[in-house]
């Protein structure tokens, strides 16, 4: 264990009293039937509090700061969600916090090794098309869900980290060139460049148009690092022309979108309130009634309104905390992704997958919380961490567990067999 003792206790205390601020919070202002409720939640943040810093001993990391970051967030997120039109435990949102820790470690372990990750690049593509071949299966007519019972699965959230390492590259990568005519390509570009328009097809068919700007903004960061890097030779032509392309295919997206997108688009919600625009203009109204510091926790309305916890979560929390503390949540989220570029990776791989997990956190808050505020059509998407959902959740813990491999790599050479 490489972390500073005094810095790890430090750190502790810092999140043991934000927690504890917050459920202070709640304790005094918070709308609850019985002191018990709150006592039950207290324990539960507490002692996932404690699990968590017990866990992260036994990992060896030069860095913890991700790791108290992500309890922070994850716990903060617990009692939030816990105190939506009333306080009292949610069960199963603690509960897929807890799945996703776990998850993260599981991201941590597996993506320490850059050179393991090259090595096993072909798997990322196949691992892609089973999952596709899922949805297209099991999920039923155009759709994305796979329901069990009372449990629904999203297959196509676990596709995002897997195009992210997809989309990461090593300079040895983009300087193996082969010369086709009288131009100078590399072969595994080509293949990334066929598995996104896959992906943008397959997104357009199950009718999740919303999603599709974090799969394109994933890409996007991976093209760039594929063409800038050290030493690339390129011109500024190259750039130029392929912020060309892109410009010309997002005006040609929005020309051609399906009929559902197009009244998205066009949509005034306050004279359509009971319809397209309920739920937008729901969420303004509980984020004007909240104010700077809201009604307090479990005294909001918008808890009455369909996804209130998911896609208007952003809106949700702030009718009951404030907009100020809303915010804040969100900016603890940039914080943590934000450490990885503060303190670049030492090696190129986990630099380009640290880009790509950071444009993934980016465009889903980005397109939750201005659709929610009506900036943007609304998506549907989640805000990672806080959001409900359990298959989001396993997907921003591995992409946690991503970054903190970034900060902790391992650089020894993978292990193969001696030819017979």
């Amino acid at each position: 264990m490489y972390v500073n003792i005094f810095l790890y206790l430090i750190s502790c205390i810092f999140v043991l009293a934000t927690h504890s601020a917050m459920l202070l919070n709640v304790y005094l202002n918070g709308n609850y039937e019985t002191i018990t409720n709150v006592i039950i939640l207290a324990a539960a943040v507490i002692i996932l509090d404690f699990t968590w810093f017990i866990v992260m001993r036994m990992f060896r990391q030069r860095s913890c700061t991700i790791d108290f970051l992500l309890i922070l967030i994850l716990n903060m997120s617990v009692i939030l969600q816990s105190c939506f039109g009333g306080v009292h435990l949610s069960a199963k949102h603690y509960i897929t916090c807890m799945v996703s820790l776990a998850a993260s470690k599981v991201g941590f372990v597996l993506c320490k090794n850059h050179k393991q990750l090259q090595i096993q690049k072909k798997y990322y593509y196949i691992a892609i098309g089973i999952l596709m071949v899922i949805i297209l299966t099991l999920t039923g007519s155009r759709s994305m869900w796979i329901d069990i019972g009372s449990i629904s699965i999203q297959p196509s959230e676990l596709i995002k980290p897997f195009f992210v390492l997809a989309c990461a590259t090593s300079v040895a990568e983009q300087q193996n060139k082969r010369k086709i005519g009288c131009f100078f390509v590399v072969y595994e570009n080509f293949a990334l460049y066929g598995l996104t328009l896959v992906i943008c097809l397959l997104q357009w068919w199950c009718r999740d148009l919303g999603s599709l700007p974090t799969f394109v903004g994933i890409f996007v960061c991976g093209f760039f690092a594929r063409i800038c890097y050290p030493k690339a030779k390129f011109s500024r032509k190259t750039l130029i022309t392929a912020g060309v392309i892109l410009l010309i295919a997002a005006l040609i997206a929005l020309r051609f979108a399906p009929d559902y997108v197009q009244e998205r688009l066009h949509t005034d919600i306050w004279n359509d309130k009971t319809g397209g625009g309920y739920q937008q203009s729901k969420a303004l109204i509980a984020i004007a009634d909240g104010g700077w510091f809201g009604k307090g926790a479990g005294y909001g309305n918008l808890c009455e309104v369909f996804a209130y916890e998911n896609d208007i979560v952003f809106a949700t929390i702030s009718e009951e905390w404030g907009l100020l503390f809303a915010l804040m949540v969100v900016f603890a989220i940039l914080i943590m992704i934000s450490i990885p570029l503060i303190t670049p990776p030492c090696s190129y791989y986990h630099a380009t997958m640290t880009a790509g997990v950071c444009a993934y956190f980016i465009m889903q808050m980005a397109l939750n919380i201005f659709g929610s505020c009506n900036l943007i059509p609304f998506t549907g998407v989640t805000i990672p961490f806080i959001s409900a959902g359990g298959s989001s959740m396993i997907t921003s813990g591995l992409m946690a567990g991503m970054l903190m491999a970034s900060q902790s790599p391992e650089f020894s050479n993978p292990t193969r067999r001696r030819p017979l």
